[in-house]
């Protein structure tokens, strides 16, 4: 008997919980243990929590890792274009017959009790992983660290702390030593964690909780170090220093994220520091849209993509864009109702000649277009509101030809774009 295809089955697990996120570990447990515990199963893991840069961080590593011959199962969320894009096993995109298979083994094991989408299908992950022969598995949070669906692993091989800063407070605290102690909450007793750069409250309580664990650190500024020089990417730790290409990723941001991939792959003993540099891809990060419908609509002007969406992410945008050959840049921009649309927008408004503000399509909790540009407006943007990112790209392109087009706000509508643009 056939069985039905991804799409039905993730349909059917949307109604296995009535809110999108309730942070527990209880329901992944109860899963876990009717399904025989396949996480005990998976290759050795690469665990990676942060407010930002988790999935640059966790695509060099896995660039790294490749690049020196080794296998890698890697878990990333949310997709853009398609669920699969979720689940690599063994360096491929997950096929759609072995989704369909772990997607409906774990709804027929779970015997319609209650739990979230993101909890079945993390568990569907670890069935796919439990099955197939690699050397590592990269592991990205979903959201916090401490009580999230990934956090079952009682020793991976290294855990990693990218930057924390404000995000999602309605679930992981209203303060940054709150929001930094559930993502320190991926630290576990004797395992060494990676620290990227930050902010001193969240740094002294991922530093309490690594004490408390007997977990080394390896964290930047102290242990190691990393910048730019005369166009290379300078490493320094205590065992040498890396002279390097810059990273494939734009963005100075993306030198500090490369810093905590070199670091990790320093920790574990293995991978290629050059080819994490050079060979790494990551759709949405500041990407430049080169084919497709829309950029042919758009015709001589750049078309950039940008899943970023938090006050950080603003900075770090802004300075790209700085740094970027001057141009006229125009903002497309969709953000969804939980964010903090005037953070993120304020450091933008230095570096754009206006914003058209858009609905995502298709999605439930967006930010009405009005909305986004009134937020706009708030911090000094000239902003209008538009049917679509076609339309907007039309009435760009035709005062301004050859306009430097970013497309950003959301990875919800960076996925859009993606398939559309196809």
């Amino acid at each position: 008997m056939s069985l039905p295809g991804s799409d039905v089955i993730l349909q059917r697990m949307m109604a296995l919980h009535p809110k999108i996120i309730d942070l527990t570990l209880d329901r992944v447990w109860r899963l876990l243990a009717a399904l025989e515990h396949p996480e005990k199963a998976v290759p050795p893991v690469i665990h990676i929590a942060g407010t930002n840069g988790k999935g640059s961080t966790l695509a060099m590593i896995r660039a790294g890792l490749e690049g020196a011959g080794l296998s890698c199962h890697a878990y990333t969320s949310p997709h853009l274009a398609r669920f699969h894009e979720r689940i690599r096993v063994a360096g491929k995109l997950i096929d759609e017959d072995t989704l369909s298979a772990v997607l409906d083994e774990c709804y027929t094991a779970n015997n319609s009790e209650n739990i979230t989408y993101f909890e079945i299908t993390t568990i569907a992950a670890f069935l796919a992983f439990s099955r197939a022969s690699a050397d590592f598995t990269l592991m990205e949070v979903g959201l916090g660290g401490r009580l999230d669906a990934t956090n079952v692993f009682e020793a991976p091989a290294v855990t990693v702390i990218t930057p924390v800063d404000m995000d999602h407070q309605q679930f992981l605290g209203e303060t940054l030593p709150e929001i930094a102690g559930e993502k320190a909450g991926i630290i576990k007793r004797g395992v060494p964690c990676v620290v990227g750069p930050q902010h001193e409250a969240a740094m002294d309580v991922i530093e309490a909780r690594a004490a408390r664990m007997g977990a080394p650190l390896m964290a930047y500024g102290q242990q190691w170090h990393v910048w730019e020089e005369r166009g290379r990417l300078i490493y320094q730790d205590e065992t040498g220093l890396l002279d390097l290409p810059l990273p494939a990723l734009i963005g100075a941001h993306q030198i500090q994220n490369a810093g905590a991939a070199i670091a990790t792959l320093r920790v574990l003993g293995q991978g290629d520091a050059e080819k994490a540099m050079t060979d790494t891809t990551w759709p949405a990060r500041m990407q430049r849209l080169r084919s497709g419908p829309l950029v042919e609509a758009a015709g001589p002007a750049e078309l950039w993509l940008d899943g970023g969406h938090n006050p950080a992410a603003g900075d770090a945008l802004a300075e790209v864009l700085a740094g970027l050959p001057k141009r006229p840049t125009h903002l497309i921009c969709g953000m969804l109702n939980t964010k903090d649309i005037a953070g993120y927008l304020r450091p933008l408004a230095a570096h754009a000649e206006q914003l058209i503000a858009v609905s995502i399509p298709g999605e439930a909790n967006t930010l009405p277009a009005e909305d986004t540009a009134k937020a706009a407006r708030s911090v000094g943007l000239h902003a209008s509101t538009a049917e679509d990112v076609g339309k907007a790209v039309a009435r760009i392109t035709a005062d301004a030809p050859h306009a430097r087009i970013l497309i950003c706000g959301s990875l919800y509508l960076a996925g859009a774009i993606l398939r559309e643009n196809a």
